[in-house]
């Protein structure tokens, strides 16, 4: 088993990834925006399956690579260190996008498609598979036992985090963007807040030893 402290730094790194603006986040808060609570609902069912997909594919997959080339553990931390520097740029560079500006143009989806766009949104978005790929080895020691099974105990936190916020944001999208459409001060003050954390994590991934 993962020690308690790592599990603790780990859920604030996964919770901190999951607020950063990406395809999930906009689709979700987009279809609650325009059709409703219950069609963001749906579309975060396809968003917590396309979760269980990555799992399932960088559990057995990190497990394999791990253990068999040791210099995946170096060129998978410097993925993650620059994907979050990336992160952390386009939440602050110039007329970067409000998140909660949506089009609400878009005609009315069948909850068969609000599911199904929800699960290749999140199936195809990169920020998943790095953050999978690049953190998950930050945590995982064979000291700690199998390799697989710790794997699968991160993904099983980070869904949990991923869909108490993104269940969260689905109940709260109004408000928040009626919220932001009257405070434009705030939205800068988030930016800059998302792209210092971003930051502090590329740092500390750069700074971690492999195992």
């Amino acid at each position: 088993m993962i020690p308690f402290h790592d599990l603790l730094f780990f859920v604030v790194a996964a919770l901190i990834l999951v607020i950063s603006p990406g395809p999930n986040m906009i689709y979700l808060i987009s279809k609650s925006i325009t059709q409703g609570k219950k069609s963001g609902m749906i579309s975060l069912a396809g968003v917590v399956c396309g979760f269980l997909f990555h799992i399932v594919m960088v559990s057995f997959g990190l497990t394999a690579v791990l253990l068999a080339v040791p210099l995946a553990y170096t060129v998978l931390k410097t993925i993650g260190t620059v994907y979050l520097l990336y992160l952390a740029y386009q939440a602050v560079k110039p007329n970067s996008r409000n998140i909660f500006e949506v089009d609400q143009s878009g005609s009315f989806d069948s909850s068969k498609k609000l599911f199904t766009v929800g699960f290749l949104t999140n199936v195809l978005n990169p920020k998943v598979a790095v953050f999978y790929l690049s953190f998950f080895p930050q945590f995982i020691k064979p000291e700690y036992g199998s390799v697989l099974t710790q794997s699968l105990e991160l993904g099983v936190i980070q869904v949990f985090v991923s869909f108490s916020v993104n269940f969260i944001i689905v109940l709260t999208a109004a408000k928040v963007a009626k919220f932001f459409a009257g405070n434009p001060f705030w939205i800068k003050v988030q930016k800059w807040f998302m792209a210092s954390v971003l930051t502090f994590l590329a740092v500390k991934m750069a700074l971690s030893k492999a195992k």
